[in-house]
């Protein structure tokens, strides 16, 4: 598998939204609401168009979707890391450490200066992955988002 990067494009939305939500529904019991706010994201990038300080990217192997990651101005003025997916297939291979790389590269050459994000404590894994490529945890609470119970994470990084 040689999968490449390309920029995320309106055909890809369906795709995107469904496997976010196929995905976190069975994973962490995710009611459609999450799809909702998947689909709110990637369509608001859509409409923008091309902004100098966002980016989508689509990781695809011969026309197959494999994952993507987005990033986003936050209102604090710092990057925000948005829509970070990986199919099964891809996961545990380095492919996600290597879009969040890219990610933080674009966003360095953007002119930021810092970076943040928010996950869910169950997402064991992406943790560890933060936190091995310089994240620091700053925040946890509990919530009830999109159906369930859960502990969202913050996380940051000077770039």
């Amino acid at each position: 598998m040689s999968p490449r990067e390309r920029p995320f494009a309106p055909e890809d939305l369906d795709w995107l939204v469904a496997e976010h939500q196929v995905h976190y529904a069975r994973s962490d019991g995710f009611d459609d609401s999450f799809g909702a706010l998947v689909r709110e994201v990637a369509q608001g990038f859509l409409d923008r168009g091309r902004e100098p300080r966002e980016t989508g990217i689509v990781l695809e192997d011969e026309g197959t979707r494999l994952g993507t990651i987005f990033v986003a101005e936050h209102a604090s003025g710092a990057a925000q890391l948005r829509l970070f997916y990986l199919a099964d297939a891809a996961r545990g291979r380095g492919f996600g450490y290597r879009l969040l790389r890219q990610a933080e590269a674009f966003a360095s050459r953007a002119g930021y200066t810092r970076m943040l994000l928010w996950t869910h404590e169950s997402h064991t894994a992406a943790g560890r992955l933060y936190q091995s490529a310089g994240w620091r945890l700053v925040s946890s609470e509990p919530v009830h988002h999109f159906g369930a119970g859960m502990v969202v994470q913050h996380w940051e990084r000077s770039l």
